[in-house]
């Protein structure tokens, strides 16, 4: 029950503060400013009630769906790529009245899912090679291969960051990671300093160290969003300007109700309100964590796991993007930033953590 009230209450606060962000620009775009509020309450009733179904359903059943649901995430990475650039990039497949969908999405869950499926069955032999490191670098080698020729920098990482934590958990020997993380930052280093491909992401890092600079008109274009987000945390102060009361909204910071919705919270609740969500966000990983290390087997742990740390994970690095802390990417804020899809699936995942909650040894409150 605890981490149930802590997903709705994330949930319902988060809807208040898409409205409330998003309202101008729906109006301006779309000529009704609930335009992205009734999408996304549409969803978040779907999404609700696909999480109820699916926290009575025995997760076990999962095993058997790990390898095609990994292929499907594989065929619609590889789709995605067909489809027609948006800002540039192969990120979005329409759906048409259901919106746009990111594959990526599926391939965080179907990686999580099948990297739980293998490690759980070959438990007692990841410190070899054969069973603890090759059949993992090829999945993740694969899916991010696809997310690079998006180009898709952001969700490349948090697949990294994320296989590397199974892993880990898993009993992989601590020579390997040196050895891939070693591989790794040296492969992105390279395309983004040598590849014309990511020159955009070489750019994001000049204009990160210094986003207030104008020494070019391109560099200030490219750092108007991070601005006007800077410009909205520092207006809301300690309480706050008051809720609905944020002024970049109003067509200053593009796509408020998107990757940087963050930012209006700060300046519409404060440095207070921005920093109760933080800790509703960091109950919510530190409950299902405390659920999934109690589960009754390896399988249950390291899914409950694997889906808890990405929500925190993209809690950490939305945070880090929209107060400058690391370069301009594109990261959505669980719960609160606008997609219909994305928030289903959310949802849907923190349903397979309460089915997990059900047989765990966690006392229930």
């Amino acid at each position: 029950m605890p981490f149930l009230f802590l997903i709705l209450t994330l949930l319902v606060i988060g809807l208040v503060m898409l409205f409330s962000a998003s309202y101008a620009n729906a109006y301006y775009r779309h000529g009704s400013s609930y335009f992205f509020i009734s999408r996304q309450a549409f969803f978040a009733v779907l999404g609700v009630a696909a999480m109820i179904f699916i926290s009575y359903f025995d997760y076990h059943h999962l095993h058997k769906f790990a390898i095609p649901i990994l292929l499907v995430s594989f065929m619609a990475l590889a789709l995605v790529l067909f489809t027609p650039r948006i800002n540039g990039v192969h990120r979005w497949i329409d759906l048409g009245p259901l919106g746009q969908f990111q594959p990526s999405e599926v391939a965080k869950f179907g990686m999580i899912l099948v990297f739980s499926h293998l490690i759980s069955l070959n438990f007692k032999r990841m410190d070899t090679f054969r069973y603890g490191v090759l059949p993992y670098i090829l999945i993740l080698g694969a899916t991010v291969g696809l997310l690079v020729l998006e180009p898709h920098i952001s969700a490349t990482v948090i697949m990294v960051i994320l296989a590397g934590v199974m892993l880990f958990i898993g009993g992989v020997r601590l020579r390997w990671f040196g050895l891939a993380f070693g591989g790794a930052g040296a492969a992105v280093a390279y395309l983004v300093l040598f590849t014309q491909k990511f020159s955009y992401a070489n750019d994001r890092i000049v204009a990160w160290l210094d986003p207030f600079s104008t020494a070019s008109k391109a560099i200030m274009e490219d750092t108007w969003q991070t601005r006007q987000s800077l410009y909205a945390i520092g207006s809301g102060g300690l309480l706050g300007l008051g809720l609905g009361q944020s002024r970049q909204k109003y067509l200053y910071l593009p796509e408020p109700q998107n990757d940087f919705i963050f930012a209006i919270v700060c300046e519409e609740l404060g440095f207070i309100g921005a920093l109760i969500i933080i800790i509703l966000f960091a109950m919510l990983v530190w409950r299902g964590i405390s659920i999934s290390l109690k589960a009754k087997d390896k399988f249950g742990m390291l899914l409950g796991i694997g889906l808890v740390v990405q929500v925190g994970l993209q809690v950490v690095l939305n945070i880090a993007v929209v107060t400058n802390t690391i370069p301009n990417t594109g990261i959505s804020l669980p719960f609160f930033s606008y997609g219909g899809t994305s928030l289903v699936i959310l949802l849907a995942e923190m349903g397979i953590v309460l089915s997990i909650s059900r047989t765990s040894a966690i006392e229930k409150t």
